[in-house]
């Protein structure tokens, strides 16, 4: 209402207003989800995995192996990974829903802005055709 009264916009960038909000943490948590639910984690993770199982049966054989089967400490280090990726992903996905209803927000005003201005259009339109019919 008050913007229609004062005629200004009420539509603004929310990804910008909302990037600029973010702290250093935010913004790392969103990087490190992006990166852990890319096809390129999954290959260098799977890379990495079938590197550790090969190094561990094939190259160094016997007392060598620093993890023999059933990689343990592998098992550990994946169990780590989930327990802390978990949450990190799950904190940038709620930053996303925060920021979708920003964005639901700012549509609502608009469209609530466009069907006032529609409203007070009909008005004047219905005025100068009364005052055409009545001249």
């Amino acid at each position: 209402m008050e913007s229609i009264a004062e005629s200004r916009a009420v539509s603004e960038n929310v990804n910008q207003t909302f990037s600029e909000s973010l702290t250093f943490g935010q913004v790392l948590a969103d990087k490190i989800a992006a990166f852990g639910g890319s096809w390129s984690f999954i290959a260098l993770f799977f890379s990495f995995i079938i590197g550790w199982m090969v190094v561990n049966t094939v190259w160094l054989i016997g007392d060598t192996a620093f993890d023999p089967y059933p990689f343990i400490l592998l098992n550990l280090g994946l169990s780590s990974l989930a327990a802390f990726q978990a949450p990190i992903i799950m904190m940038s996905q709620n930053r996303q829903t925060a920021k979708d209803r920003l964005e639901q927000k700012a549509t609502y005003e608009i469209n609530l802005k466009l069907e006032l201005e529609l409203m007070r259009l009909h008005e004047k339109v219905d005025v100068l055709l009364k005052e055409i019919s009545n001249g």
